[in-house]
């Protein structure tokens, strides 16, 4: 526009055709184009003060003939999402929007216009990170190696990468596996080599981390969510599958995999922790050099700029624990946590409750309310009982023993306790014994404990202790116990008496030989 206005200004003052085209440094042609499009548009010199630059070229150069009507414009977001279909083509869907447009775009200009509309869609955000706001963390594409001693194969180790976005302050070590007790581990040992906490921690969307990747409210998974309670930060995820959320951690891996992975390829490890002292060393030389754009190096930006707005670590370090959400409570009061069997108060029978397992111990919840600990079982199915969590019916079955028993027999009378101190000498088994002893002291509840004392000395003289003969003894009619036992059974003809035996010794002896 500024040439156009200049040669304006030259032909009102009388210059030729050649003498402007030296003069602005474009062809004569180009100037009597200019000239007739200028008098088409009724434009001299001056031009109108209101007529600006975009004005002017919207008179000089119309974009659309007067007229004509304006060809519809597609519906490029639809578009878009088609694309993203399978067999779905570009020139498809062009004939499908002439379809519905016969004197729409030709397809070239509909291919133009789309990608236009996709590049003024592709405009980036410059993201400003706060000192000591946010940790990105995440996991290389590419596994590091090293030698098992004791078979010579070659193992996997998996890239831990955590990055401070402010100073681009790096941390990395190998891990067994990227699973949970791996990756939270790694976080651990993340914060205590940086000896501070972020407000924030921004991973992608891993199981490891986000259970259910919701784009406005993701569910973490619940070790992780234990991880942010103790270290008081909040979890915020990249979106899916968009990695310019997280540009910090992406370039902090690429720079970890091209030190470590690309520094350390010829050299051999015998062990894990033989690797993550070279990745310690690599990972130090990159945080003390100097950096680009920016004074001092990533150590000193964090020490000078970034570690006053970060939080301490807390006094008691992380334990890792696994969860189990929604634990049944058997008919036994007991739940099935870890290969082992804990209980919980008999009244929760049916219901579903939570279990925490760390390395030692176990809670359980319900309903966010710790209702059980435990110590962790040590052998598999192990069942651990605390005694407070029985019915009163079991507790009083499990305190049965024989001491307890004949503690209970004395109270009813010494003829009672010796009956069952006589069972006690002639069954094989302790459990024969109680079986046999509660149903003698139940006779004194069915009964009277007077009674059943009576009976227990009859028993006793007829040389009786069992059960069955001091039932049958209860229920017959009652006799004082101190009589002999010739008067209990009265005189009979068929009762011969001692007096008999000896009157046949007697004779037997004056017989001859």
């Amino acid at each position: 526009m500024r040439r156009i206005r200049e040669i304006l200004r030259l032909q009102a003052e009388g210059y030729s055709e050649r003498e402007i085209a030296r003069s602005v440094g474009c062809a004569r042609s180009s100037v009597q184009i200019c000239l007739w499009r200028a008098e088409r548009a009724g434009i001299g010199w001056p031009v109108p003060a209101e007529l600006d630059d975009a004005g002017l070229d919207e008179r000089l150069y119309p974009r659309f003939r007067p007229g004509v009507e304006v060809q519809p414009t597609p519906d490029f977001e639809w578009i878009e999402r088609e694309l993203r279909r399978k067999h779905v083509t570009r020139r498809q869907l062009w004939r499908e929007y002439l379809a519905q447009h016969p004197d729409g775009l030709k397809y070239t200009s509909f291919c133009v216009k789309f990608q236009q509309w996709r590049r003024s869609r592709g405009v980036t955000l410059s993201l400003t990170h706060v000192p000591g706001d946010r940790l990105f963390v995440d996991y290389a594409g590419d596994a590091a190696f090293f030698t098992d001693p004791t078979t010579g194969m070659q193992q996997k180790a998996w890239l831990f990468v955590a990055v401070w976005p402010y100073s681009s302050y790096l941390y990395a070590e190998a891990t067994r596996t990227q699973s949970l007790p791996d990756w939270l581990g790694a976080h651990v040992r993340a914060l205590e080599a940086f000896n501070a906490v972020p407000r924030a921690l921004v991973p992608d969307n891993c199981a490891t981390a986000v259970k259910k990747a919701l784009r406005y409210d993701p569910q973490f998974n619940r070790s992780h969510s234990d991880l942010a309670e103790h270290y008081s930060l909040a979890v915020l995820p990249a979106r899916v599958r968009k990695p310019r959320d997280k540009a910090a951690v992406e370039n902090g891996v690429l720079l970890a995999e091209r030190a470590v992975l690309g520094g350390l390829r010829d050299r051999q490890f015998f062990s894990l922790a033989e690797l993550n002292a070279a990745i310690t060393q690599v990972v130090a030389q990159i945080n003390t050099e100097p950096v680009q754009k920016r004074a001092g190096s990533r150590s000193s930006v964090f020490e000078e700029e970034e570690r006053a707005a970060t939080q301490p670590l807390p006094a008691r370090r992380y334990e890792y624990a696994e969860w189990k959400i929604g634990a049944r409570v058997h008919l036994d009061h007991h739940i099935e946590v870890g290969r082992a069997f804990y209980s919980v108060h008999y009244t929760l029978v049916g219901q579903r409750v939570d279990a925490r397992l760390t390395a030692h111990t176990v809670e359980i919840f319900q309903r966010g309310q710790l209702i059980a600990s435990h110590l962790r079982a040590t052998r598999c199915y192990q069942r651990l009982t605390i005694e407070a969590h029985r019915p009163p019916e079991h507790r009083a079955y499990l305190a049965l023993g024989i001491d307890k028993l004949l503690e209970r027999a004395e109270h009813v009378g010494p003829a009672t306790r010796e009956c069952l101190e006589r069972l006690l000498r002639h069954k094989r088994h302790p459990g024969e014994v109680i079986r046999e002893a509660l149903g003698i002291l139940r006779l004194a509840q069915d009964f009277t404990p007077q009674r059943l004392e009576s009976c227990a000395h009859q028993a006793l003289e007829l040389g009786l202790y069992g059960y069955g003969a001091l039932a049958e003894l209860i229920k017959r009619p009652s006799t004082p116990s101190h009589e002999p036992a010739r008067s209990r059974l009265g005189d009979h003809p068929n009762v011969r008496g001692a007096d008999y035996f000896q009157l046949s010794i007697t004779l037997e002896g004056d017989l001859p030989c």
